[in-house]
């Protein structure tokens, strides 16, 4: 009887600690300055900014400059149908290119299309004809509109003229001729062919993931800092126990971010007429392992940050490293193994695969799987790493706490022996 009377009151204990480790470490939160610009204003602010940068999708009329040294029907029949398309337009007419190319240094043009003389003169002798496009590779997006825009009018010139020269009587001897197989283009999952739709999920992820881990390691240096001896854990009877403090921080991080996660995964795609097809059920499947493994990571991490200014060295530059390990912006089979295996130890490699799958794609918690679980692997990884560094916290502070007091026994004797000779 005394046994269970003893285990219950150790199990009230344990709850009550946990409840005050989460309320300690909540009221800090809110107020640390910091960690509120961390936790609360950019990954509010954050998404709107991308999102509204990349909400026109697609590069739109696209400056290029022409050198038409034709000056034939056929050159201006060409330059009008790529000036008439939507992604590009023509600024500049110029004499020599020469000329086009400093206005490619200035920036003012993105491309360059390039007529020769003897254009018409080819195309009139049934000969072929080569129209030169020089586009700025520096430009991804600009060379795509520039270089599809000329193709695309090329191939309904090439229509036009095979028909002129193929004499058939029908229209659709004409059809069959030139355009033997018909092809139809259908985008999947993004129907636009959008830079947002592509990225932002990404990106949406990745910032949940970042301004934790930012924020995690501010408490954590603003908590060494006030201790005397630079221990992440005070010496109080509430923090006596690994379980009580992991579960109260991570308690409360959980419950800040499970709000700001709901935010981004939700409302910004909505707001910003994204694609968002994703199941609700497994769009919670996969946030729940997601913002958990975040939290241990940050944890984890934190136990390493000194100072509060160290966190911003360590955590900021490796945002876009992470987000090439994903295998969203960059394909991951072409990832080195090496980085690919550095990548699983990260959370938002698999949560915004995972992510990306379920809100653009449809997928169910089924089609993902095998991030599901991998998630769920580096939940335990890091709660079982951050109770080993919490432990070694604790009989860290406990070391320092006993040479304190070991110190104010060696000056009190002192004292009292300075007192006893001078009486």
């Amino acid at each position: 009887m005394e046994r269970k009377e003893r285990l219950l009151y150790r199990i009230k204990e344990g709850i009550f600690d946990v409840g005050y480790i989460w309320s300690k470490e909540t009221v800090s939160v809110l107020k640390d300055e910091g960690v509120l610009i961390f936790f609360i204003l950019v990954p509010l602010i954050y998404p709107i900014l991308y999102a509204w940068c990349y909400n026109n999708e697609v590069t739109r009329d696209v400056p290029v400059a022409v050198v038409d040294q034709s000056r034939s029907q056929l050159s201006r029949e060409f330059t009008r149908g790529v000036d008439a398309s939507p992604d590009v337009s023509i600024k500049y007419y110029c004499n020599d290119m020469e000329e086009a190319k400093r206005l490619v240094g200035k920036q003012e043009v993105y491309g360059i299309l390039f007529i020769p003389a003897d254009f018409s003169t080819r195309l009139n002798r049934m000969e072929q004809s080569t129209i030169s496009i020089y586009c700025n590779m520096g430009f991804l997006l600009y060379y795509k509109a520039i270089y599809q825009t000329a193709t695309s009018v090329t191939g309904k010139m090439n229509k036009h003229i095979q028909i002129a020269f193929s004499g058939n009587p029908t229209n659709r001897e004409d059809e069959v001729g030139t355009q033997p197989l018909a092809f139809e283009e259908v985008p999947m999952f993004n129907s636009a062919g959008g830079y947002g739709s592509f990225i932002i999920p990404g990106v949406l992820m990745l910032v949940l993931q970042q301004t934790l881990l930012l924020g995690i390691g501010l408490a954590a240096g603003t908590a060494r800092e006030r201790n005397r001896y630079r221990d992440l854990v005070p010496v109080s009877r509430h923090y006596n126990g690994i379980f009580r403090i992991v579960f109260g921080k991570s308690l409360s991080y959980t419950m800040v971010y499970a709000v700001l996660a709901a935010y981004e995964v939700l409302v910004i795609p909505r707001l910003f007429h994204f694609v968002h097809i994703a199941n609700p059920y497994a769009l919670l499947g996969i946030m729940v392992p997601f913002i958990l493994a975040c939290v241990f990571f940050g944890m984890f991490i934190s136990c390493i940050i000194r100072y509060r200014e160290n966190v911003l060295l360590i955590i900021v530059f490796t945002s876009v490293p992470f987000l090439f390990l994903s295998g969203v912006s960059w394909p991951s089979s072409s990832i080195p193994h090496f980085w690919k295996g550095v990548g699983c130890l990260i959370p938002s490699t698999f949560g915004i695969r995972a992510f990306v799958r379920v809100n653009s794609m449809g997928a169910t918690l089924g089609d993902v799987q095998v991030e599901y679980n991998a998630m769920w692997c580096q939940v335990l990884l890091y709660f079982f790493l951050t109770c080993l560094v919490y432990r070694y916290q604790i009989i860290t502070a406990h070391r320092h706490a006993i040479d304190r007091m070991n110190d104010i026994k060696a000056t009190m004797r002192k004292s009292v022996k300075g007192t006893a000779n001078t009486l």
